[in-house]
């Protein structure tokens, strides 16, 4: 990436726990990295699972751009850097191909019984048991998607060539969208077998997906989340899981990371990562450019170029 001239190297605070080498290394190059805040710094970089709170931001008097290396903003206290006068970033787009396809990737996985049938092979039971029970076919499933924006759309359009039925919920209805609108998200699940979770987190998506969802999903449904680990209560989905009313589950985000409830950990009807939506090099590299491109466009007194606030 080519650095906007600057006069000297600004000092930055990097909240972004254990990422990747390049973007640490891309930051050391064009910034004074600073662990600690401080008067006179005025960018934070912070990632989706890290965020920035009220009491950090206060910490740091100066503070004029909270760079988020993440689609999700969700635990950035936005209202109060506006408040403040702070602007935030987040790197949409760069990551939706990405998390689009680890939602296809878990769908098939949970219904063809990917990983349980690899270590069924690697642990001897093909030859000592034959063959394993049959799974179910993916194609010709009705699928509903629970927020569709950027990559609730993307998961969509690749569902197409083999789903039974698409439909969707959001906070209103997506013009010339080709899908079926559910009014609800009860409604939505009540009307397909497999629900992909791909809604905003934050305070208004919290506990969304619920147990009048799960029922509604029922004992023969899926759901799939890639979405936050907050949008589906999550006791109410170990519960569901365990006691039968839901069928199967495959999960990249919890409401604990990187907790994970140890019940889930014994379910063979569950398909669990941690986290991985974006964790390729090709987007993780993008999205750690685009963080930095915005915070040397703020020191360049240049307009950002994926303001969220």
């Amino acid at each position: 990436m080519k650095a906007l001239p600057l006069p000297h190297k600004p000092r930055i605070l990097c909240l972004v726990r254990d990422p990747a080498h390049w973007l640490l290394d891309n930051l050391a190059d064009h910034f004074a990295l600073c662990d600690e805040p401080a008067p006179g710094i005025e960018v934070v970089m912070t990632g989706g699972s890290e965020g920035i709170d009220a009491a950090m931001i206060d910490r740091l008097p100066d503070l004029k751009l909270i760079a988020v290396c993440a689609v999700g903003y969700d635990k950035v206290d936005v209202a109060y850097a506006q408040a403040r006068g702070v602007a935030v970033t987040n790197t949409p787009d760069v990551l939706t191909d990405d998390t689009a396809d680890t939602a296809i990737a878990l769908m098939f996985a949970v219904y063809r019984r990917v990983p349980q049938y690899d270590r069924y092979l690697r642990d001897g039971r093909w030859v000592a048991e034959g063959a394993p029970p049959l799974t179910r076919k993916l194609t010709g499933q009705r699928i509903g998607i629970l927020g569709l924006g950027r990559i609730g759309s993307a998961i969509a359009r690749r569902c197409e060539p083999f789903a039974g039925e698409i439909a969707y919920h959001s906070r209103r209805e997506v013009a010339d969208a080709p899908y079926r609108y559910a009014p609800s998200a009860v409604a939505l699940a009540a009307s397909v077998d497999l629900l992909v979770v791909a809604t905003t987190g934050g305070a208004a998506t919290a506990g969304l997906v619920d147990r009048a969802v799960l029922d509604a999903l029922g004992a023969r449904g899926t759901l799939i989340n890639i979405a936050r680990g907050s949008v589906v209560d999550e006791g109410a989905l170990v519960a569901a899981l365990a006691e039968g009313r839901l069928g199967a589950a495959g999960l990249d985000v919890f409401a604990n990371e990187p907790h994970v409830p140890t019940a889930l950990l014994d379910m063979e009807n569950v398909v669990l990562l941690p986290h991985q939506g974006s964790a390729t090099v090709e987007t993780r590299r993008a999205m750690a450019d685009l963080a930095i491109a915005n915070i040397e466009a703020f020191f360049a007194k240049k307009p950002l170029l994926s303001p969220v606030a």
